[in-house]
């Protein structure tokens, strides 16, 4: 069974967004601001990709979604990142209707939709999974394929991990529990079927397929910082994030393969800011 990723790396979408903007420059504008493009590249580096360079079953795709004025140093910054990443693809794509353009890039990732069903999943470029999100995603799809008789689609969440805030201090975090986060939440859809996990609002899934919800072990981590889309308006409650002692830095080790020591190093070193180059 196939198992295909999206993720969206800043891309100026027409929608998609719970902030506004009058124009494609002025949210160009605020997506590629120097503070934050460079603070999603460190991000993506220390957070989103060794777990997706650990995954115990590497048999997947990930195709990452950038807008047309992604322009170097930022572009070039983020190819370096995903060089040693073989099953990464980036697709660059000019404005356009958010979930019109993702559909149309995960189909196109997809090839022939008669070739059999899709385990489909999409993250934030701040986001993690579980070193095995991969290999149990596509279990739970096969072990469970027979909903596929009755239903075009069906949806994998697992439900338990971390918020982290990653910073020149390591990774912060809280324990998380919630159904129909964006991470580690697959849509298996059936073969010839043309929809796609963009198809849905992520938190009303269970309203169009069955939901089946694991919340055994910790399998993401949502990110969080001050230029989440989520928290730019009034009223936002606060979540209160602690640095990690040792226990729980060894299990974020373990289970999403981020190392506190590298995203101190990470946040830490000026040469990663984007324009000034750094090791990837």
């Amino acid at each position: 069974m196939q198992v295909l990723g999206i993720c969206r790396f800043s891309y100026p979408a027409l929608g998609g967004f719970q902030i506004t903007h009058d124009s494609v420059a002025e949210r160009e504008a605020f997506l590629y601001a120097p503070d934050r493009i460079g603070d999603r590249l460190r991000t993506f580096e220390a957070v989103t990709l060794p777990p997706l360079r650990a995954q115990t079953d590497p048999d997947f795709r990930l195709v990452i979604l950038v807008g047309d004025s992604l322009l170097d140093p930022w572009a070039g910054r983020l190819r370096a990142l995903v060089a040693d990443l073989p099953q990464a693809v980036i697709v660059t794509r000019p404005p356009g209707p958010h979930r019109e353009v993702l559909r149309e890039v995960i189909n196109e990732a997809r090839g022939d939709l008669a070739a059999g069903p899709s385990a489909q999943f999409r993250m934030d470029d701040d986001d993690a999974v579980a070193v095995d999100f991969v290999e149990r995603l596509r279990a739970t799809a096969q072990a469970n394929a027979s909903l596929l008789r009755d239903n075009r689609h069906f949806a994998v969440d697992f439900a338990r991990g971390f918020i982290g805030r990653p910073g020149p201090g390591g990774l912060a975090v809280t324990p998380l529990r919630e159904a129909l986060a964006t991470a580690a939440l697959g849509v298996v859809v059936r073969a010839r079927a043309p929809v796609t996990v963009m198809n849905f609002a992520h938190k009303k899934l269970a309203r169009f397929m069955p939901v089946l919800r694991f919340d055994d072990s910790d399998m993401m981590i949502r990110g969080h910082n001050d230029f989440n889309d989520s928290r730019q308006k009034d009223g936002v409650k606060p979540v209160t994030l602690a640095p990690m002692d040792d226990d729980l830095a060894a299990h974020v080790a373990r289970r999403f393969a981020i190392r506190d020591a590298q995203v101190r190093g990470v946040f830490s070193d000026p040469g990663r800011d984007g324009a000034g180059g750094g090791a990837a």
